[in-house]
């Protein structure tokens, strides 16, 4: 038997929302009530009409592989997507379906970047970008961002980057970039010679202004978006991405290597739900009251220092006048109050000591529940 350990590789850090939600399943488990504001999961299902097209194929065949790039009917039908929703004409060849985004950060990553490439992400941001970067011997950069360019990084950050991944609507904050905000990182990316890459997953849900794509400013980017969030599809794995047409072949061949293809029965879902517009509209209407509702109950139970989110479905909160320690907090809050909460250094490892994320993406009785049993645990705080 060998002596070796694992990689260094492999030595990422825990994803700990994860530990939060297994944490909270122990406490229900254990016969106690949790509300859910800890994890990014709609707590609709699939579309009706997806899950339904999914139930009549499964009587027809037996869904075996698919090729690599996806059915073709549904990177056609993703391409329409962009012409509804952003008046791009994009050519269905470059489309490239995925087994949920964190399929596409593993392949894009993969197929942009050599070993110790430094690759820029703004902070507070998505957890698995870092642990991603780190597990393909790549080096991710933070960027601490401030509160007055709405977390979001600035063109002047992309100096001495290989790349660089931006967020729009972001998690854990829900900020947008508008048209020239976008711009002006692509530009600051291409000036540095820094691949940009664009997670535009929260895109469908946001309030008031519409969400931008990078492709209305340039086919010179890599976007990846999912399924999970506006379609309410998490746990289906499915997700595209959007990739310059002389890269596509080079996806292929990672894509049959690493994946041979995303799971023929969430396309077949996937496809039909992108046509079920009434249900996703009255999903997002949930949100928008779920929001209005957060954003006017966390200041009552001592939560008040929040920049309102323009997109997603998160409230990324500044506690850090009253601690110095979100993992403790939260666990208090789960413990005390019976409502599980993300600490921020998932989010940030610096800066994430002093903060919290809620999400507001489950139904509106429970966030009612929820900000009551916070409101009791401020009084008492």
């Amino acid at each position: 038997m060998s002596g070796r350990g694992v990689s260094g590789r492999s030595a990422v850090d825990p994803f700990i929302v994860m530990d939060v939600m297994e944490r909270a399943r122990a406490a229900e488990a254990a016969g106690r009530s949790v509300i859910h504001m800890e994890v990014g999961q709609p707590g609709t299902p699939a579309p009706a009409a997806a899950r339904a097209a999914l139930a009549r194929e499964m009587e027809r065949g037996s869904l075996g592989y698919t090729v690599a790039l996806g059915l073709p009917e549904l990177r056609a039908r993703i391409a329409r997507l962009y012409a509804e929703w952003y008046g791009v004409d994009l050519d269905p060849h470059r489309v490239v379906v995925t087994a949920g985004s964190s399929a596409a950060f593993l392949l894009a990553f993969t197929a942009l970047f050599d070993a110790g490439d430094q690759v820029g992400l703004g902070l507070p941001g998505y957890p698995s970008y870092r642990q991603i970067l780190r597990a393909l011997s790549l080096k991710p950069v933070g960027i601490e961002t401030r509160s007055e360019d709405r977390f979001q990084p600035r063109a002047a950050d992309m100096a001495g980057l290989d790349g660089v991944i931006v967020a729009s609507p972001a998690n854990p904050t829900g900020t947008m970039l508008d048209t020239d905000a976008l711009r002006a990182l692509i530009e600051g990316a291409r000036e540095a010679g820094a691949h940009f890459v664009s997670d535009e997953i929260y895109h469908g849900i946001q309030y008031g202004g519409r969400a931008v794509s990078a492709l209305e400013i340039s086919d010179d980017v890599t976007v990846i978006n999912s399924f999970s969030k506006y379609f309410s599809m998490t746990g289906w794995r499915i997700g595209w991405m959007v990739v310059p047409e002389a890269h596509v072949r080079t996806y292929e061949r990672l894509a049959q290597n690493m994946f041979i293809c995303a799971p023929h029965a969430s396309q077949i879902a996937a496809l039909h739900a992108m046509d079920a517009e009434g249900e996703l509209q009255a999903n997002r209407a949930v949100y928008a009251e779920n929001r209005r509702l957060m954003l006017e109950g966390l200041p009552h139970a001592g939560f008040d220092r929040i920049a309102p989110p323009d997109g997603a479905f998160y409230v990324y909160a500044d506690v850090s006048h009253r601690t110095d320690d979100s993992l403790s907090l939260a666990g208090r809050i789960l413990d005390e109050a019976g409502v599980a909460v993300t600490p921020g250094l998932d989010f940030d490892p610096g800066r994430g000591a002093g903060t919290l994320r809620f999400s507001y993406a489950r139904a509106t009785e429970d966030i009612c529940e929820g900000l009551e049993r916070l409101r009791r645990f401020g009084d008492a705080w």
